[in-house]
């Protein structure tokens, strides 16, 4: 994405980062110390899934322990922080330890194993980092990553106001599933996956029998502090798929300021990329701004505008918009931009590639603007999330995301099998993951980054909308669950 159209920025967030483990590196070893068990059980974790003297890469090395302590034949370790890599180079003068951003990674060698140790948090892009690793990796080299488990999350914010850790930025929020997906996405295969660490303080004759048994234990393992993936380049990885044409429908109502912006920040995709308003009936002359990109753009672009008409609510825009598309890729992209068009091509890339049949964005990953989204409105989606992924038989973590990608050729089976449901959805978003859950088409999270609104009103009511839901909750369960 281009980051002067991020208002997160990739590069104001690197320098945050940067910042904050310059000056957390004096005090690293305090930390270390303070907390030295969970450290040793990391170590012994990533240890006995990487054999010695191996050609090791680790990505956000810190001071170098973790890979020192590896024993590699060859070790590389990259990290934002210059202090960091100062400490590190000090430490271990026989690795070689450089400052640089996973992100913008330039390495002219392959290694047997890539570590990603406690690092996913800090990341701007995930995706774009997991893609930066085929670099650097063989169709032998495996990768491994440790993350924190979420369940934690309260416990080491307690640990941190009571000095017991060191304070963290804001964390993506990950959970295994979410690893492998996006792993899946940039073209890295899951391996193996696991569990580690119930009790990361030493109690005398306690720790190690906790630590050693409870993942034994049915759901023991569940509520572990690490969790951990090994992984391995795809070997289908290289293979071009064919070019696709594409529609994008934009339903609008009210969205003025957002039309040209919308043409104007909408990257080119596939072989032709086909724009459809779809206006339901604004009154703050969003058509005179439709009619006028059109003008402006008609002979560059082909942009279209569809009346809503007597039709209501953003399912029928949709539907609308569909049933004029001429593309072969069907995308939904939201009036407001909160889901940036910038971030259109991962979807497209992710479809044409085979990853999944139906693309559905995700805002509950990476940290949101400050008012891109309202708390009781997150709590409604991280709820209803858990609950249709329980419906659907596959996991969905954010059901209201209005970015949405599939085959036309998929769109209008779901169409001809609309009456099975029928018509209940105000959305819309619901109608296509009901179909395609039925069609037992592969549904495929694809985490974005969420913006605030710039003009324009939301269109949600939280609580309106919220019982509409608990509906859908009802309708899901009699039909897919129930065969009923």
């Amino acid at each position: 994405m281009n980051d002067s159209l991020d208002p997160v920025g990739r590069r104001a967030r690197a320098a945050a980062l940067r910042q904050y483990f310059d000056e957390l590196a004096p005090a690293r070893e305090h930390w270390k110390r303070k907390n030295w068990y969970y450290h040793a059980e990391v170590a012994r974790l990533v240890r006995f899934l990487v054999p010695p003297g191996k050609r090791v890469l680790e990505i956000g090395a810190g001071p170098g322990d973790l890979l020192a302590a590896l024993e590699p034949s060859r070790g590389v370790g990259i990290d934002v922080s210059p202090a960091m890599v100062a400490l590190a180079r000090s430490r271990y003068p026989g690795l070689q330890f450089e400052v640089m951003d996973v992100e913008e990674m330039k390495l002219d060698e392959t290694f047997d194993y890539v570590i990603m140790s406690d690092l996913l948090g800090d990341l701007h892009d995930v995706g774009a980092a997991f893609e930066k690793l085929h670099a650097v990796v063989r169709p032998d080299t495996r990768l491994v990553i440790t993350y924190y488990n979420h369940l934690w999350e309260p416990v080491l914010k307690l640990a941190e106001r009571l000095g017991a850790k060191t304070r963290q930025n804001l964390q993506n929020w990950f959970h295994l599933s979410d690893i492998e997906n996006l792993l899946g996405l940039c073209d890295f295969e899951r391996v193996r996956k696991g569990y580690h660490l119930l009790l990361p303080k030493p109690v005398p004759g306690l720790s190690r029998v906790v630590n050693r048994y409870a993942p034994m234990v049915p759901g023991g393992s569940r509520l572990s502090l690490i969790q951990w993936m090994v992984a391995r380049p795809s070997p289908q990885r290289g293979l071009a798929p064919p070019g696709r044409r594409v529609s994008v429908v934009i339903p609008c109502k009210n969205e003025r300021g957002n039309i040209a912006p919308a043409v104007e920040r909408l990257p080119a995709l596939g072989t032709e990329t086909e724009i459809i308003f779809v206006d339901g009936n604004s009154t703050d002359g969003t058509v005179e701004a439709i009619e006028a990109v059109i003008a402006k753009y008609g002979t560059a672009r082909s942009i279209k505008l569809v009346h809503q008409g007597n039709g209501r609510g953003k399912g029928d825009a949709v539907r609308k918009g569909f049933d004029a598309a001429t593309g072969d890729v069907l995308m939904i992209l939201d009036a407001d931009l909160t889901v940036a068009p910038e971030d259109l091509p991962k979807f497209y890339d992710a479809l044409i590639g085979g990853k999944g049949d139906f693309i559905n964005g995700t805002r509950l990953v990476y940290p949101m603007e400050s008012q891109a989204m309202r708390f009781l409105n997150f709590l409604g989606n991280k709820f209803f999330g858990m609950a249709f992924s329980w419906l659907l038989g596959q996991r969905i973590t954010d059901t209201l995301c209005g970015t949405k990608v599939l085959f036309k050729r998929d769109y209008e089976r779901i169409k001809a099998g609309r009456s099975y449901f029928g018509n209940f959805d105000p959305f819309g978003d619901f109608d296509l993951l009901f179909g395609a859950a039925r069609l037992n088409l592969r549904l495929i999270d694809l985490p974005v980054r969420y913006h605030d609104r710039t003009y324009g009103e939301t269109k949600i009511s939280r609580f309106r909308h919220g019982l509409l839901l608990f509906r859908m909750c009802g309708i899901a369960l009699k039909r897919l669950k129930l065969l009923s």
